[in-house]
């Protein structure tokens, strides 16, 4: 079977992207062979891509790398002992993550322990959105420990990782407060937030007294986010390459603050499934791709304003 992978061929800007040719290997011992319908880009391919950050360092002799660590698909084969799924079924995943990637494929495979069964009543479009961006959201959340009647503010509410944060937040009872820009207001509104344009003022401005600051942003925008925040507040940061600067900023002012990584967790994926299945949970996706479109793509999450999330459909 011919295998159309995405592969980063050097760091650099989207071109670096190409498309390549390999045949599909056999699942090993525990292994699954996944046809992947939708991979997840997500800003840390981006970063990748352009060389920035930890996955690049670390691959940065094994060039070309297929980088993707979200996957929606259907098994075709299973490998020795791998009994969690029957082929034929709908699976979704975080994968690779975070040195081995490899979601830009056509076909991938996974160990059975890294995959998470699609409920019949989701999409694989809607699956594909949850892994990453879903996980990030709900671990940020517990760190931040966010619980009934806390103030959260949540800064780009309206991106993959923050419109499923917001309704995370809305659903534990929180009062939430999110920055977007004019296009997202409505959008965030109907999720339960009350929206901050933030090309109008920044969020020190218009919120205060808040009790869990969920920063998804970085730099300039999250220091100032820190002027709204009440004593003993709590912090978690996201984007890693400001993570410590804002960190130290948060404790000298008094705050609790800590950044994250993400931990791949499939019973949480699988929570996050069932929730989308009875409708607790919606997903948004700006766009979907085709793969051969890959570096539009890349271009599209660079802007910094994604709507949800964006998708490559790796079987066009």
């Amino acid at each position: 079977m011919e295998n159309k992978q995405v592969a980063i061929t050097q760091f650099g800007e989207p071109d670096v992207l190409a498309i390549q040719s390999s045949t599909a290997v056999q699942p090993k011992a525990g292994e699954v062979l996944v046809k992947v319908f939708f991979s997840g880009v997500n800003p840390i391919d981006v970063k990748t891509r352009a060389g920035l950050g930890w996955a690049a360092s670390q691959n940065k002799d094994k060039l070309p790398w297929v980088p993707g660590y979200d996957i929606a698909g259907q098994v075709v084969s299973v490998g020795d002992g791998a009994e969690k799924f029957s082929v034929g079924a709908n699976v979704a995943g975080f994968i690779g993550f975070p040195l081995q990637g490899g979601g830009y494929s056509q076909y991938v495979c996974v160990p059975e322990s890294e995959l998470s069964l699609v409920p019949d009543a989701v999409t694989l479009e809607a699956a594909a959105v949850l892994p990453l961006a879903g996980q990030t959201a709900a671990q940020a959340m517990n760190k931040g420990e966010v619980k009934e009647g806390d103030r959260v503010l949540i800064l780009a509410g309206a991106g993959g990782v923050g419109h499923l944060a917001v309704q995370i937040a809305v659903a534990a009872k929180a009062e939430v407060f999110t920055t977007c820009s004019e296009a997202n207001l409505d959008y965030m509104a109907t999720l339960g937030a009350h929206a901050i344009n933030y090309q109008f003022a920044p969020a020190s401005e218009r919120v205060e007294d808040v009790d869990v600051l969920i920063d998804l942003v970085g730099g300039d925008a999250a220091l100032d986010a820190l002027k709204c925040l009440k004593d003993g507040a709590r912090v978690v940061t996201v984007p890693t390459l400001s993570a410590e600067l804002i960190c130290e900023k948060a404790k000298l002012l008094g705050f609790e603050a800590t950044g994250m990584l993400v931990d791949p967790n499939p019973e949480q994926l699988e929570t996050m499934l069932y929730m989308v299945s009875v409708g607790l949970l919606k997903t948004e996706i700006q766009k979907i791709y085709p793969y051969t479109e890959v570096i539009e793509a890349h271009k599209q999450i660079e802007t910094g304003h994604t709507r949800g999330k964006v998708l490559l459909d790796m079987q066009c």
